[in-house]
């Protein structure tokens, strides 16, 4: 019988799954350093590492201090640490995934649970081909990559939730409506954070009109984020599910808008400089964060919308 109350199974899976979204989120963030600093090639060989196939000690050696061990090194720190924590949240969503497959019996979240595992395996080639091809496009394609994984992990949360479990919605105009508002919402949240990939991966630069596109780009998502968030406040002020959403997504994106802001000034401040700032480095990976925030809140409030359809 397909689940339509929370069970043990799926208040364990709900604990698990949002110690997921705390690593993944560490992940991001790390991989936000990673850009910043420009160390994603401070390990030049993948699969391996300096050779070896050993996660732990790697084949790093310092042929002028042989005493100096891989996470002394800054630039390998970040990199092949981000490497680390990239293969512990794919071990996370493979157990996720064999856990729904063995205890849930609802098939849309069997689907996404498959899809998140090809993902994450996505992901982590498109890091590899990276390093061995040097390759800046496939830098933002990977950054990419993680913001739909991201989403897809967010929503796995949301289905095993008490609240997605005790709430039912109903198909109507109002919410047909509200989803299209909610999907024009996350297109232009995915475009920002693509135009932010492009802005912070090396190479890019900080030419003044990629800048001001950048800029009305974020204009454009927040009056949409508004406009859906409004329309939940007008229309389904009763549906928890949906309200937590909107709650999330404005609350994030005021955020994501500040440090943008700041990170702006920052980079502007320090260009031509030889190194970023430490300043530069947080401001940009909290940016990058809450962004990923802002995109997985949107897809939950996306799939909320489409919760009778799905579950029937």
């Amino acid at each position: 019988m397909i689940e339509s109350t929370p069970t043990l199974h799926s208040r364990w899976r709900f604990y698990y799954a949002n110690f997921g979204l705390l690593l993944c989120l560490i992940l991001v963030s790390w991989g936000g350093v990673v850009t910043s600093i420009e160390a994603g090639l401070a390990v030049p060989d993948w699969p391996t590492s300096f050779g070896s196939y050993d996660p732990i000690a790697t084949g790093f050696s310092d042929p002028d201090n042989p005493d100096i061990q891989w996470w002394q090194v800054g630039p390998i720190l970040a990199e092949h640490g981000h490497r680390l924590v990239g293969a512990l949240v794919g071990l996370w969503i493979m157990g996720f995934a064999l856990w729904t497959f063995i205890t849930d019996k609802r098939q849309w979240v069997r689907v996404t649970a498959i899809s998140a595992v090809g993902l994450v395996i996505l992901q982590g080639t498109l890091g590899g081909l990276r390093v061995i091809w040097e390759s800046l496009d496939l830098a933002v394609a990977h950054a990419m990559g993680a913001q739909l994984f991201f989403s897809t992990a967010a929503v796995l949360t949301l289905s095993n939730s008490q609240t997605w479990f005790q709430h039912s919605l109903e198909e109507s105009s109002k919410m047909l409506r509200l989803r299209h508002f909610a999907m024009a919402s996350g297109i232009a949240i995915y475009l920002q954070i693509l135009l932010g990939a492009l802005l912070r991966h090396p190479g890019a630069g900080i030419d003044i009109n990629f800048i001001v596109v950048h800029v009305v780009g974020s204009i454009l998502a927040l009056s949409l984020i508004l406009i859906t968030c409004g329309y939940i406040r007008e229309h389904f002020r009763d549906q928890s599910l949906l309200n937590r959403g909107a709650w999330w997504m404005l609350i994030s994106v005021g955020i994501q808008i500040l440090l943008g802001v700041a990170a702006l000034i920052i980079l502007l401040h320090d260009f031509g400089t030889s190194q970023r700032s430490l300043l530069q480095v947080i401001l940009s990976s909290s940016h990058l964060v809450i962004g990923t925030i802002v995109m997985g809140s949107c897809a939950c409030v996306i799939v909320t919308t489409m919760k009778l359809k799905i579950e029937r």
